[in-house]
């Protein structure tokens, strides 16, 4: 592994949701998450370039997207995403941001090529710290039924030298959707970023 990642832990989580209140899915709507928690190699200091750590990354990102996507039942399950990280206290947001190419575009090739844009959320925080995740459909962010957050932490981390990263999926929209809006059937092919 390159010498800018060094991982301390990796954690997942998956939600298998039948009902809301209304009636009960015969199969339930899976949301999952993948959370890195690594060093921050830049904590502590000012550092102008850090894209070193964005390229190093990149195979962090579509490992977890691959275990992610198995741990939902495989990619053709798969109907939303989104992505985030939480920066320790002795990082800055920019640091966070870093998972912007190596996590949005995991995800979206180990999907074999999904359309829209990933949303994200990233923040500064401390131990414990909570991460509303926001999460939209792989091929057309319009589709309102798919309009979504997880709710994300790792109870031991982020240290103040740590950074967590992660990505979210989910096998359906929410689980009771009625609020109308461009619906996943009738997405075309323009809809991609729409």
């Amino acid at each position: 592994m390159n010498d800018l990642i060094k991982v301390r832990k990796i954690v997942t989580h998956v939600e298998n949701i039948f009902h809301e209140g209304g009636p009960v899915h015969s199969e339930p709507i899976k949301k999952g998450a993948v959370l890195i928690v690594l060093e921050n190699p830049y904590a502590g200091s000012y550092v102008e370039d850090i894209t070193p750590m964005m390229e190093a990354l990149k195979p962090v990102g579509l490992d977890a997207a691959k275990q992610l996507i198995e741990l939902l039942g495989g990619a053709d399950q798969i109907q939303s995403y989104g992505k985030g990280s939480i920066v320790g206290e002795a990082g800055e947001l920019e640091h966070g941001a870093l998972w912007h190419v190596p996590g949005g575009y995991a995800m979206r090739e180990a999907l074999g090529g999904a359309l829209a844009i990933v949303p994200s959320a990233k923040k500064v925080g401390g131990i414990g710290c909570r991460l509303d995740i926001p999460i939209t459909h792989i091929n057309a962010s319009y589709v309102r039924s798919h309009f979504d957050a997880m709710e994300v932490y790792v109870q031991d981390a982020p240290r103040a030298n740590e950074i967590v990263y992660g990505l979210v999926m989910t096998t359906g929209g929410r689980t009771h959707p009625r609020v109308g809006g461009l619906e996943a059937n009738q997405i075309s092919a323009n809809d991609g970023l729409r």
